[in-house]
């Protein structure tokens, strides 16, 4: 169902329409050529240069014949000059007067063909010659106002409007650009680093009979010409390792998982991961691997190997500290639970203050206490290393130390930033940790692993000593940009569904608006920050109370205003 159209809406509607019956096309389907970007023509100024630009109109001051305006493109923003008798050198001065005045709008989409120069006050500035209409914008931009004084009103910052409509903040907050080209380079890094060592990126299933390679609860689908469930991926960890089964020594995947989990600042439920896998390595050759890609991931994004992330300065120069989860715990707890079985495990748990159930088993309960009392102190990259066996099913047993395996997490920022294991290659073992796991799954645990036959039977035809990594794009990204919450660094996180309220008209939104910074309001006061006549008013005050939307009520004789 279509929104009830506001008056300016509908405005621009009917200038559609107009510059049709002008002849003019809103939306032509012929390419449009342009020479420069806006940062290029200013970055390359020459006197009198034709240039060709396309962009949004973003500004406009109009002088009588002419007119300064700006155009956004990709890149920027570039002042441009209209002249009357210049745009329109004949006697017809209709794409000025009616076309340019009084047909565009703020954001439309226009593209421009003129000679640089430079205004009065210095400003490098397109003198426009010719003038071409690209696409008709039928909504207006919610742009910030400045007032005399400089400060910003009506900014475009609700961050549940900014991730619902991010075309709309990407145009009127173009900063945000700045994390996702940011992001592209990260990844772009990442490639380059691996492919010089000759890993092959590769692609695996995203559509898998079985959720493996993780403790995760997954999303569950049904694919009708099978008959079968099938299960968005919440790893891809197992198919690499078949491909190494296979033969290659190394591949490394950007892969989109799924985990069916809760949503907060550092988890959405779709989310990019970077796995690595390499033949003859263990976890000590990829600390050493970690630290140098990481090393130049910093310094290509940011040109320095420390970036302020918060209030903190984290320094990605290697290398990172190395501890035990089993020292950190005793560590930061003074308590030794090296030597705890699960019931002592869960007692000390309890004991600490945290939240434990029946359903955590040995494994559940040390990630828990070091989740929720350790990691937090760990800021500068740190690896913590040698967890125990029922935390770590798909990792090779510790070379020296009974009941711990050689695995690793790479903790910044107080957060998990990566995962890593010397790779488990014995498929009898593989096999018992797999059926450990079925017996948690049968305890309630939701999360516990499933036993994948096929990927046991790739492992019984023999895989080499094998090391691999994953690494949080997402979380990466956050670091690197100082963004404290993933929704800054995804174009289009997941959101809840979009709350249908009453249609508003224009007036009725802007009144709600100001009750938002301030309600209940005396009416007059509101009236009067609203700049609506006393037509428009009466329409739309009486509009808000019919809708339930706002409420007048009396006080002491004089009317107030809230939102219901």
């Amino acid at each position: 169902m279509m929104h009830e159209l506001s008056e300016q809406e509908l405005v621009r509607r009917e200038k559609r329409t107009k510059l049709r019956s002008l002849g003019i096309d809103p939306y032509p389907a012929e390419a449009f050529t342009t020479t420069h970007y806006s940062n290029e023509a200013v970055a390359k100024y020459k006197e009198g240069l034709t240039v060709c630009l396309a962009g949004r109109l973003m500004s406009r001051r109009v002088q009588g014949k002419a007119s300064f305006a700006e155009l956004q493109d990709a890149h920027g923003r570039i002042q441009l000059y209209f002249n009357r008798d210049i745009l329109c050198p004949s006697e017809d001065k209709t794409m000025y007067n009616e076309v340019y005045k009084k047909l565009l709008d703020i954001g439309d989409i226009i593209g421009v063909e003129g000679v640089l120069f430079t205004t009065q006050v210095g400003e490098k500035t397109i003198e426009v010659h010719r003038l071409f209409v690209l696409s008709k914008s039928l909504r207006p931009l919610p742009l910030p106002k400045v007032d005399a004084d400089g400060k910003t009103y009506d900014a475009f910052t609700d961050p549940e409007l900014r991730y619902r409509q991010r075309y709309v903040d990407l145009i009127v907050n173009p900063q945000v650009k700045k994390a996702f080209v940011k992001r592209t380079k990260i990844t772009n890094t990442m490639r380059s680093f691996f492919n010089e060592r000759g890993y092959l990126e590769v692609e695996t299933p995203i559509l898998q009979p079985i959720p493996g390679g993780a403790a995760a609860r997954p999303f569950v689908t049904h694919h009708n010409a099978l008959n079968i469930p099938l299960y968005l991926r919440i790893a891809n960890e197992l198919y690499l390792k078949r491909l190494i089964v296979g033969g290659f020594d190394g591949v490394y995947e950007f892969a989109k998982d799924f985990r069916n989990e809760g949503m907060d600042k550092t988890h959405n439920p779709e989310f990019t991961v970077m796995e690595l896998y390499v033949a003859y390595k263990d976890y000590h050759w990829m600390m050493e691997t970690t630290e140098a890609l990481l090393e130049e991931v910093a310094v290509a994004t940011n040109q320095s190997t420390a970036v302020q992330v918060g209030e903190q300065t984290i320094n990605f120069k290697a290398p990172y500290p190395r501890v035990p989860i089993l020292e950190a715990i005793e560590q930061h707890t003074g308590i030794d639970v090296s030597e705890m079985d699960e019931n002592a495990l869960r007692i000390t748990a309890k004991k600490l203050g945290l939240e434990v159930d029946d359903t955590m088993g040995k494994g559940k309960l040390i990630d828990e206490l070091f989740g929720e009392l350790c990691e937090h102190h760990y800021i500068q990259p740190t690896f913590i290393t040698d967890y125990p066996k029922e935390m770590s099913p798909l990792t090779k047993a510790h070379r020296s130390k009974p009941g711990l395996t050689e695995r690793f997490e790479l903790m910044v920022n107080g957060k998990e930033l990566a995962n890593a294991y010397s790779e488990l290659n014995d498929p009898v073992d593989q096999r018992e940790r797999f059926e450990d796991q079925m017996a948690l799954s049968e305890k309630g645990d939701d999360e516990a692993m499933f036993i994948d036959q096929d990927f046991l039977r790739a492992l019984e035809y023999g895989m080499p000593p094998t090391s691999g990594i994953g690494i949080g794009i997402d979380r990466l990204t956050m670091l690197l940009t100082n963004n404290s919450s993933i929704q800054e660094v995804l174009f289009f996180p997941q959101m809840r569904p979009e709350k249908k309220g009453p249609i508003l008209t224009e007036e009725e939104q802007g009144i709600v608006d100001l009750l938002k910074k301030e309600s209940p309001v005396v009416l007059a006061s509101l009236k009067e920050q609203s700049g609506l006549s006393n037509k428009k008013w009466d329409k739309a005050i009486k509009g808000l109370t019919s809708k339930s939307v706002a409420q007048v009520s009396k006080d002491n004789d004089v009317l107030i205003v809230s939102l219901s």
